[in-house]
């Protein structure tokens, strides 16, 4: 799988971006009655929102203001997320509390994440040194991906699993330090991330 690259988008754009992440938490989100309410009340898309922004400023080279902005994010969501990290559609983060993204991450369409999930490096050097994760990938609460590894679409990462190795599409990843499986046709991608038996 290639890097994922993403140009800067029209401001024109956005507005149809933010309805379709709306449809795409009220689809994954069991607990939603409504469009306005997941535009009003759901941290995860106001620092999706707000990362689109930053976003922007950052490829353009508004460093600070870039910053400055995700910062106000944290403070207000209490989701961290680098301006830098390149982020693809229908990105949903449910609850969304402690949710940390560091600067090189790459996160392909279609990709949840639950709380407590950290995108994290592991070195001090320049240069990529956060995960990728492919299109359709689901993270369970409190799992840590770490290092420039590249997960595979349609991936399940388990609750409180610790990533530190690639893994192939389609896989399950599930323990201290995660170790991977092939995932068995049909298998629901909800049921495991809640399954007991992919928890630590």
């Amino acid at each position: 799988m290639g890097r994922i690259r993403r140009a800067v988008e029209p401001v024109e754009s956005w507005v149809g971006r933010m309805r379709e992440d709306v449809a795409s938490a009220r689809l994954r989100d069991p607990a939603a009655r409504s469009g306005l309410e997941i535009a009003l009340l759901y941290p995860g898309l106001h620092a999706i929102w707000a990362h689109r922004v930053s976003h922007a400023l950052w490829t353009r080279g508004l460093r600070f203001p870039a910053r400055l902005g995700s910062q106000l994010s944290r403070w207000l969501t209490g989701i961290e997320i680098h301006p830098a990290a390149q982020i693809g559609r229908r990105f949903f983060i449910d609850h969304g509390m402690g949710v940390v993204i560091g600067e090189t991450a790459e996160i392909g369409d279609d990709v949840m994440l639950y709380h407590g999930v950290t995108l994290g490096g592991r070195t001090r050097d320049a240069g990529k040194r956060h995960p990728t994760l492919g299109n359709g990938v689901a993270v369970g609460a409190g799992a840590k991906i770490l290092g420039p590894v590249t997960i595979g679409d349609r991936t399940v990462v388990g609750a409180n699993a610790v990533v530190t190795k690639d893994s192939a599409a389609d896989s399950v990843l599930v323990g201290i330090p995660a170790k991977a499986r092939s995932r068995v046709a049909g298998e629901d991608t909800r049921a495991l991330l809640t399954a007991p038996e992919y928890s630590i």
